[in-house]
């Protein structure tokens, strides 16, 4: 059976991974399609020392601020 998908948002996010993997639309919602299942399924294509790293980090809640560029650049005496 035919997916019909009439958001303009889907639409245009579909586009977007579309062109910036220079493939269909179709194959780009596959494709999103298959690594949002398999993420949520636990089964990830990243090494179990890159997951546990994620998952921590992900246990750290969102700050809000933005990252200071001026401050970054200081690092690195530009």
């Amino acid at each position: 059976m035919p997916l019909n998908i009439r958001s303009e948002e889907v639409n245009l996010l579909a586009e977007r991974l579309a062109t910036r993997r220079h493939m269909s639309k179709t194959a780009a919602v596959k494709l999103a399609l298959e690594n949002e299942l398999r993420r949520e399924e636990g089964d990830s294509p990243y090494p179990a020392w890159l997951q546990e790293l994620q998952a921590r980090i992900r246990c750290y809640p969102p700050t809000g601020l933005e990252a200071d560029k001026a401050f970054f650049d200081s690092l690195n005496d530009e």
